[in-house]
């Protein structure tokens, strides 16, 4: 800014019952730390805030010289959380034991079953403050938000789809079945996450496909309607819609508090 914050600014700024939107609130830092008038206006004259600077800055030039940025790690951190490598695990494990099952049962396909909620486990794990020690850091990053989203859930595909192909390719189903509801059900959680979480979405669609599909399709033993050959054009139009309208969400995940 060029010229000084209003009065009004700065008390609203001050007041900790006002509301100011993010730009603003952006703005009037970005300022204070440039202009020592008007923070010794907010302080009230009292120079604390100056003196607090000038000793952030005398310990800075004291002190080592910063590490080298390691940009490996910064790279994996966008695209994993450590913490996903027993969901994941445990996720290949259970599609393992569905080959299995299915072929002392080959009237029903566990392998298509368990297809659209293989990746929902890993990608509530992807974004989670819960599992990701380092989320505070990466939720207030230029990266943070609806593309990191993505590359995690990218990442969780990329062992997921693998292993459907592998399962597919052993039982004999048709891998575009088993992929097609795979992507729609982590393109409906990214939508609905944007509502009312990522966690939240994949364990509300987890259970609702759960209650609703695959348990009385163990019960009956017989494949659902919506797993029959003829409907992979309807879930490949499902997954292109999801992921349309998960696009124009991407402001509501800036700042997700899961």
């Amino acid at each position: 800014m060029s010229t000084h914050l209003s009065r009004t600014i700065l008390a609203r700024y001050a007041d900790r019952e006002a509301v100011l939107d993010e730009v603003t609130m952006w703005s009037v830092e970005t300022h204070l730390e440039e202009c020592p008038d008007c923070r010794a206006h907010l302080a009230g004259g009292d120079p604390l805030l100056d003196r607090v600077a000038a000793a952030v800055d005398q310990g800075i030039a004291a002190g080592p010289d910063p590490a080298p940025r390691r940009r490996s790690w910064a790279m994996r951190n966008r695209w994993l959380v450590w913490h996903l490598g027993p969901w994941l695990a445990m996720t290949v494990a259970v599609l393992g034991c569905a080959v299995l099952l299915q072929a002392l049962q080959p009237r029903l396909p566990l392998v298509l079953l368990l297809a659209p909620v293989a990746p929902l486990p890993g990608v509530a794990i992807a974004w989670s403050r819960r599992h990701d020690p380092a989320w505070e850091l990466i939720a207030g990053t230029p990266a943070a938000g609806l593309a990191m989203l993505l590359r995690r859930t990218a990442a969780v595909l990329a062992v997921i789809v693998p292993a459907l192909a592998l399962a597919s390719s052993r039982t004999g189903v048709s891998l575009a079945l088993a992929l097609l509801p795979c992507l729609a059900f982590s393109a409906a959680t990214i939508l609905l996450g944007a509502f009312i979480g990522v966690h939240r979405a994949a364990v509300g669609l987890g259970i609702a496909w759960t209650l609703a599909v695959l348990l009385p399709a163990v019960v009956t033993i017989h494949p659902p309607a919506v797993l029959q050959p003829g409907t992979t054009g309807g879930w490949a139009l499902l997954t292109l819609i999801l992921g349309a309208l998960a696009a124009t969400r991407a402001t509501s995940f800036r700042f997700s508090k899961e």
